[in-house]
């Protein structure tokens, strides 16, 4: 039978007794200064580290579940210079393992954390941790258990290149929600996205900080990605997005530039490549901007990565400011999405959109005139102008 057939309990259990049993035939005939000598890559002699293994026991798990009431001293652990009998140390690691070991037998798990997936094993496939048919099947397995023991399981898994779960795609099917960490490990904002939830929407999103002491939320994404922003900068655009059902304002930059190669060059970093060559042909045929000579790049500030297309707009007045020289006023925040015929076309969530540029200090909000026409109760600290054409929205955006 399959390890994973049984609770999870179990397997810790037999994991902590195999442990235990590893230690004493390894330790079993080691003098005493061989015990509390210095001579491994460690660092410490293998008594200290016994203590440290104890102290983790103990106090994680003892203290919390079993409340054993245990006071840690990590200085003792590591420095501890009465070097007790070898005997009495292996004492100490059973009794904590033995405490250990009862806690789980009387615990029924609710809640059950699987980092990763990948290093899974099932005895019901001969082939190695980490292959195909072994994550599925370790999969099937865990969730079988969960099902028929009412315990939520919830899989940490390896993500290819490409950002997508490494595996095979059944494994996202076997589950009922999955949530993928986004942002660019060049910078401390990560979003936590779902793109499959059976329990409810999939609009909704987190945004998070790298900091030291870890991962902590933050709670108004748009007043942190605009502190930096240099007011009256060339090339600088507000653009109000809409992640989920969250409004957020992000800064999108874009620089124009004099190419000095045949074929100018395109760089898009936080939006599609596809769509920057679309507004850049727009720019170029309706509005009249010269563009097949100028290098064109475009950059999401804070790391972002921005997909809807409520974030045109912006973006191309982002161009056009650059290339004209002329920075875009700075109480103005923009949004709507651009057609080929240079026409803005209705974007969804307009009052919320609004309400998050008037709290943040915008006066004035340029979007389409048929979404102008349905807004129903806009904030009455914001002008909101609405305009038909990418270019009545470049002349008003524009300083002057």
């Amino acid at each position: 039978m399959s390890q994973l057939s049984v609770t999870i309990s179990q397997g810790f259990r037999n994991n902590f007794l195999g442990f235990l049993a590893a230690v004493a035939d390894q330790t079993g005939d080691l003098s005493e200064d061989e015990f509390w000598g210095n001579p491994y890559p460690f660092g410490n002699s293998i008594g200290h580290l016994l203590l440290h293994v104890t102290g983790n026991l103990n106090s994680f798990i003892g203290a919390q579940l079993a409340e054993s009431g245990y006071v840690r001293n990590r200085d003792l652990e590591f420095t501890d210079p009465q070097r007790r009998p070898k005997a009495a140390v292996l004492d100490e690691l059973a009794r904590a393992v033995d405490l250990v070991v009862a806690t789980l037998d009387r615990q029924t798990a609710d809640f059950v954390v699987i980092d990763s997936i990948q290093t899974m094993h099932s005895d019901l496939i001969d082939s190695a941790p980490g292959t195909v048919t072994q994550v599925r099947t370790s999969a099937q397995e865990i969730i079988r258990m969960a099902k028929s023991r009412n315990i939520a399981v919830l899989f940490v898994g390896h993500v290819t290149k490409d950002g997508q779960i490494a595996g095979p795609r059944v494994l996202e099917h076997l589950v009922d929600c999955v949530l993928y960490f986004e942002g660019d490990r060049g910078h401390q904002f990560r979003i936590l996205r779902a793109v499959k939830n059976r329990f409810g929407a999939t609009d909704e999103v987190g945004v998070f900080e790298m900091g030291s002491q870890g991962m902590s939320e933050v709670t108004n994404p748009s007043e942190v990605f605009l502190a930096e922003r240099m007011p009256n900068a060339a090339g600088s655009a507000i653009a109000v997005t809409v992640e989920g059902t969250r409004p957020l304002l992000v800064e999108m930059q874009a620089l124009s530039s004099t190419t000095s190669f045949s074929m100018p060059r395109r760089t898009a970093n936080g939006i599609d490549f596809n769509r920057l060559l679309l507004l850049v042909a727009v720019l170029s045929k309706r509005v009249g901007l010269r563009l097949s000579d100028q290098d064109v790049f475009v950059n999401v500030v804070g790391g972002l990565t921005v997909e809807e297309p409520a974030a045109d707009l912006p973006v191309a007045v982002a161009i056009a400011s650059s290339y004209k020289n002329v920075p875009v006023a700075a109480d103005v925040a923009l949004m709507g999405e651009v057609g080929l015929s240079g026409e803005l076309r209705t974007i969804s969530h307009l009052s919320k959109r609004l309400s998050e540029a008037a709290k943040l200090g915008f006066k004035r909000a340029i979007v389409p005139r048929n979404s102008q026409r349905k807004l129903d109760g806009a904030p009455a600290a914001i002008e909101v102008i609405g305009v038909r054409t990418i270019s009545e929205a470049i002349e008003a955006a524009l300083i002057g």
